[in-house]
């Protein structure tokens, strides 16, 4: 027998812990090297840990849900270990993701909320489409099939949880499910993602003093051009021309002509930083996560639409790295996407400013002396006051909004 142990792989340096999510390979399952044994999450990403080498899973140390360190030993892989080793899985730890079947025609994978959630509503995981990443049920796909399901199906819902309330001699399952207006509570513990996100946004207000200055832009330009070149634009880079790549070159053009928003408090000491890195907030189903644009002031329209893209289907996949999501000069919060027309964005630390971009909405402006109806968006522009003056907030932002305004100058530099 040889012996080879599955440790959890080094975490960054602000990253202590982690959680185990899910194991996707039962104790005593042959597993082939490269194999995706277990998904870990930490305040920042969800990594895979794939199987350093091919033999039988013999040991699984932790279950979902336990906590760990790096360079913790979770697993251990026989290396001459056969598939009739197999039969092992019945005597292993209980956990449901750890003897889910995986022949065809298997139950579908189910995220640890999403078990609870299928429990409460009496629902079998068989009838939810998974959302999640490799097809996984999330809580959002039960709670999705409830809302379809409640109008038909509430009488049989009520029927079939009615006797199992009795053995659970629980006060919330012996409520009737159908029953109008119900009082009813659920608890589950925060993701490490959602938790840290907390934690540093109460630390950011408590540590810095933050103001916010406001604009409106009129994107009329911005969208003429969009609206001119989008189709062309797509096939010459085969990538969306979007909104988002404007506002991260307006917001470079402003910082490179005021340097102090993109500069960092360290001690008594100001950090200035002669490149431009830009996060940009990206909302899942586990809490805000900011992957950075590096040297976003010298990359193209077509580099930055496509690196936005691709950060936003791994930031909903789990599959963004910790060094993607590392670093940062300067934030941009884009909650125009989700409809809002006005908010006072936090400052990401260590950094010490923040944009806010918001709806587009046609209003009635004065031009020329004219009222004139214009698709008018407000920017907000948090910054941290003991190092940047309301002089400088102002007219960094009046810069982003000239860039936007007056799309040329991006490309003229001016």
């Amino acid at each position: 027998m040889s012996i080879v142990t599955v440790k959890v792989p080094q975490l960054s340096e602000s990253v202590s812990q982690a959680t185990l999510l899910e194991w996707k390979k039962p104790q005593g399952s042959a597993v082939a090297q490269d194999e995706i044994l277990v998904e870990i999450e930490t305040d920042k990403v969800v990594l895979e840990v794939p199987a350093p080498c091919a033999g039988v899973l013999t040991s699984i140390r932790s279950p979902d849900g336990a906590t760990v360190a790096a360079d913790e030993i979770i697993a251990e892989i026989d290396t001459e270990g056969v598939a009739a080793n197999a039969p092992l899985v019945q005597n292993a730890d209980p956990t449901p993701a750890c003897v889910l079947p995986t022949s065809i025609g298997a139950e579908p994978r189910v995220m640890p909320s999403a078990a609870r959630a299928l429990a409460e509503h009496g629902i079998e995981a068989k009838t939810v489409s998974g959302t999640g990443p490799g097809g996984r049920i999330t809580k959002i796909d039960v709670l999705k099939a409830v809302d379809a399901a409640a109008p038909i199906a509430a009488p049989q819902a009520a029927s079939a949880k009615k006797p199992a309330a009795k053995p659970a001699q629980s006060a919330r399952a012996a409520v009737p499910a159908a029953a109008a207006g119900a009082r009813t509570e659920r608890r589950e513990p925060m993701s490490r993602i959602r938790a840290r996100m907390a934690e540093r946004l109460l630390e950011s207000l408590q540590t810095s003093a933050q103001l916010t200055t406001f604009n409106e832009c009129d994107m009329s330009a911005v969208m003429a051009l969009r609206s001119r070149y989008k189709e062309s634009f797509e096939k010459t880079y085969g990538v969306k021309l979007g909104f988002m790549s404007f506002f991260v070159k307006a917001a470079a053009y402003a910082l490179r002509r005021h340097p102090i928003l993109n500069a960092s408090i360290e001690g008594s000491d100001i950090v200035w930083h002669d490149y431009i890195d830009i996060g940009v907030a990206v909302g899942t189903e586990r809490g805000l996560v900011v992957p950075v644009v590096r040297d976003a002031d010298r990359k193209s329209f077509a580099a930055i639409e496509a690196e936005i893209a691709d950060f936003a289907r791994r930031a909903r996949e789990g599959k963004l790295t910790l060094e993607e999501l590392s670093g940062g000069t300067f934030t941009i919060t884009n909650g125009g996407v989700f409809g809002s027309m006005l908010s006072t964005p936090i400052v990401n630390p260590p950094q010490s400013a923040i944009l806010g971009v918001h709806n587009t909405k046609e209003r009635a402006v004065v031009v020329d002396g004219q009222i004139v109806v214009r698709p008018m968006t407000y920017l907000a522009l948090s910054y941290d006051h003991r190092l940047i003056d309301g002089r400088e907030a102002v007219t960094g932002l009046v810069a982003m909004k000239q860039a936007l305004e007056d799309p040329a100058r991006l490309l003229l530099e001016i």
